[in-house]
C-alpha cells in the first residue's frame, strides 16, 4: 500500500511541478523576485498538501513561539528533501543559503536562483565569504530571514553527530540577529535520497533563539547542542507519529 501512495506522490510531484513551469517565461519577463517567491510558495505548498492525502505525510510545529517577529537567522538539522521544500512555506519568504550547484536542476533550480537564494561557491574562497556576506545583509534588509543547513547535505536518521561547517558561525558574527535553531525528523517519512515516502507526521521544533554576541565556541557548542538533543528526541517519537 505504502509503495502506491509513494508512487502516486512522486507522478503528483512530476505533474504540479510541470504544470508551474509554464509560469517562467512571464516570470522572467516581469523580473519581480517578490512573485518568482509567490509561485514558490505555491508550489511548496502544493507539494506539501499532496504529500499529505496521496503520501500520508502530515507535519506539525513545535515551539513556534520562539519565532521571533523580525527577521532572524534559522539553522537547522538536515535530512530530507521535505525541509527544503516546506521552510517556502513554514518562514514565507525566507533566503537560503545553499550549494550553487542546485541552481543546474530543472525549474527547480530557476526558481531558486531568481528568488533569490544565497548560493556559496564552495570552492570560491574568501569572494564567495563577501558574497554571501552581502547577499544575507541585502536579504535581512528586505525583511526576508535566512535559512542555513549547517550539516552540508542530508544526513540519515541514524548518523552521528557531525560537526556543523563553519559558515553558520561567520554569519551568526556578521549579522548579529537571532539565531533560532530546528530540529526536523522528516528523514523518517521521507528519507534522504529516496523518493518512498512512509505516512506518519513530521515535526519541525523551533528552539528558544540564541542571541547574538556569544564567543564563538560557546555559540558552536549550544547551537550543536540545542540542535542535536532535540533531534534525538524527535527520533523518539517515531512509533507515536
Amino acid at each position: 500500500m505504502q509503495t502506491l501512495r509513494s508512487a502516486a506522490f512522486v507522478l503528483f510531484l512530476v505533474l504540479w511541478t510541470l504544470a508551474l513551469s509554464v509560469t517562467v517565461p512571464w516570470l522572467a519577463w516581469r523580473k519581480d523576485p517578490v512573485a518568482v517567491r509567490r509561485v514558490s510558495r505555491l508550489w511548496a505548498g502544493g507539494i506539501l498538501n499532496g504529500l499529505k492525502v496521496l503520501g500520508g505525510v502530515g507535519h506539525r510545529e513545535i515551539g513556534t513561539a520562539n519565532r521571533p517577529a523580525t527577521p532572524a537567522l534559522y539553522v537547522s538539522n538536515h535530512q530530507s528533501a521535505w525541509e527544503t521544500i516546506a521552510f517556502a512555506v513554514l518562514v514565507p519568504d525566507v533566503a537560503v543559503v545553499l550549494k550553487e550547484e542546485l541552481y543546474r536542476i530543472p525549474v527547480f533550480g530557476w526558481f531558486l536562483k531568481c528568488s533569490p537564494m544565497i548560493d556559496i561557491d564552495r570552492a570560491g574562497g574568501a569572494t564567495s565569504m563577501k558574497k554571501m556576506f552581502r547577499e544575507s545583509r541585502e536579504a535581512l534588509a528586505a525583511g526576508r530571514s535566512l535559512l542555513i543547513f549547517p550539516e552540508g547535505t542530508r544526513q540519515p536518521v541514524d548518523a552521528t553527530r557531525a560537526e556543523f561547517h563553519r559558515g553558520v558561525l561567520l554569519l551568526y558574527k556578521a549579522l548579529k540577529v537571532p539565531v533560532v535553531p530546528v530540529a526536523v525528523n522528516a528523514g523518517l517519512h521521507w528519507p534522504a535520497r529516496r523518493f518512498a515516502v512512509r505516512s506518519g507526521t513530521i515535526a519541525v521544533s523551533y528552539l528558544p533563539p540564541i542571541p547574538p554576541g556569544l564567543p564563538d565556541e560557546d555559540f558552536m557548542s549550544l547551537l550543536q547542542r540545542t540542535i542535536y538533543d532535540e533531534r534525538d528526541r524527535l527520533l523518539g517519537l517515531r512509533d507515536a507519529a
